[in-house]
């Protein structure tokens, strides 16, 4: 089976090499202007975290509230849910407000790929 393998593309290498094709490395890089509407796109993902951001805040203040009436009027379990509401909003704040550096972290980690 491997003989059988190494020879066909023993012979698929002949045969690129006497016709003048030669297998290049694929070169894609991306571009804003490939396909229409990517800018409209951009605008609407920004706003989106706009959005996320906005709420974000929202359940931060909703949630210090919680934490703040639950600790005065000696009720653990809701303060316990508004410290846990507190570490979620500060969580997807983070994820919204680091979204772009997070994915070009990664994208510049793939391109050392």
């Amino acid at each position: 089976m491997i003989s059988v393998l190494t020879s066909f593309t023993t012979g698929l290498t002949g045969s690129f090499g006497r016709s003048g094709l030669l297998l290049a490395d694929v070169n894609i890089s991306p571009n804003s202007n490939g396909l229409p509407g990517i800018s409209a796109l951009q605008t609407i993902v920004g706003a989106v975290m706009t959005v996320g951001l906005i709420l974000s805040v929202l359940a931060l203040i909703v949630a210090a509230v919680a934490w703040a009436f639950g600790s005065h009027s000696a009720n653990p379990h809701l303060a316990t849910r508004g410290k846990t509401g507190v570490l979620i909003a500060c969580g997807a704040a983070i994820l919204c407000g680091g979204a772009v550096a997070f994915i070009n972290f990664f994208w510049h980690v793939g391109q050392g790929i």
